[in-house]
């Protein structure tokens, strides 16, 4: 009787072995959950992000991704990473400024000519960025770019009166896009962006600014007819976590996951401007029309006096006079450092 007993609790000792090495073999997974309106076959960033954290973390910490819009506009995305549904994702500037309205100082209309200078600009801004979205709960994983935004039309647009006969889309709620319309006089539709497509099959909307890629991704190309030849303004994306699931990330792999993803999104600003060079050819094929304007005619002169005029208006809604100064600053800096950095237009 005793040597049976013995067994079983040899048995037991045995047993409790096995299932602690399977437990300690198999490290439970931190999940964080993103949303992002990119599609998935765009780029596959995402997916490299989450088998190099998995790699580099040993399977402590996976992301997963919602793609397409599916968790909604970034409006009702950042409402669930309030109610804990979700803990982040990829936003543009739209949903930024929600956060941190300070953002939106480098997407200025009319502002920069070129990549070049948005590098610039952008990267010595990047710390004091990362600082404010810190400040509300938020880490940055990376940064990246929409691309150069232009007018898609149904007709050609040339002049002040022809742009007030349309009806522009704005992104419901977006402080930026109405202070630029206020200044020129003009009535936007208010819409999400999910709206979009739909009202311009209705004929709700019938111009619109967005980028060449987007203009494709999202198939609003197909509703346009006309392309202007100069970029508005430079659209600006970030991935960011909200702080509550990354504290409770291991300090050892929080520094390997911003390593990862700091590279990973930096290239995908390459990826984005190689993608909007080609959905440019694109458009072109598809019976686009670029429209030339003429940037010392009287309605380029009252364009960018309207952007003058937005800019000042929103000192001290979005941004503080002093960041608008500093950004000014380096955009000076860098010019005076490249005196041939001219506006780049669509040939």
């Amino acid at each position: 009787m005793k040597r049976i007993v013995l067994i079983c609790v040899c048995a037991s000792i045995a047993l409790f072995g096995l299932i602690q090495a399977a437990c300690s073999a198999e490290k439970p997974k931190l999940t964080i959950k993103l949303a992002t309106l990119l599609p998935k076959d765009s780029g596959g960033v995402f997916e490299k992000l989450r088998a190099e954290v998995d790699r580099e973390t040993g399977g402590e910490v996976d992301f997963r991704v919602y793609y397409g819009g599916i968790q909604g506009d970034e409006h009702d995305v950042l409402k669930k990473i309030q109610y804990k549904q979700l803990h982040g994702g990829s936003f543009t500037g739209h949903g930024l400024g929600k956060i941190v309205p300070s953002v939106r100082v480098t997407e200025l209309p009319y502002l920069f000519k070129n990549y070049g200078e948005i590098t610039y600009v952008r990267s010595q801004l990047e710390e004091t960025m990362n600082q404010l979205f810190f400040q509300e709960g938020y880490i940055v994983l990376g940064w990246y770019e929409t691309g150069f935004a232009y007018v898609f039309s149904k007709v050609p647009i040339k002049d002040v009166e022809t742009a007030r006969q349309q009806k522009w889309w704005m992104w419901e709620g977006d402080p930026m896009q109405k202070a630029t319309f206020d200044a020129m006089n003009i009535s936007p539709v208010s819409l999400t962006l999910t709206d979009v497509m739909t009202s311009l099959s209705t004929k709700l909307i019938d111009a619109a600014a967005t980028t060449p890629f987007g203009a494709v991704a999202f198939r609003w190309y197909t509703r346009f007819s006309f392309m202007g030849e100069y970029p508005i303004a430079n659209g600006i994306v970030a991935v960011i976590v909200h702080r509550e699931i990354w504290d409770k990330i291991p300090a050892a792999s929080q520094a390997k996951i911003l390593n990862i993803s700091k590279g990973l999104f930096a290239g995908m600003v390459k990826e984005r401007r190689s993608a909007n060079d080609n959905s440019i050819d694109v458009l072109k094929k598809a019976g686009i029309s670029i429209v030339p304007y003429d940037m010392e005619s009287e309605a380029m002169k009252f364009v960018l006096a309207a952007s003058l005029k937005a800019r000042e208006n929103m000192v001290g809604q979005l941004y503080s006079r002093e960041l608008l100064d500093r950004t000014l600053t380096l955009l000076a800096e860098y010019r005076s450092k490249n005196p041939g950095s001219n506006i780049v237009k669509i040939e």
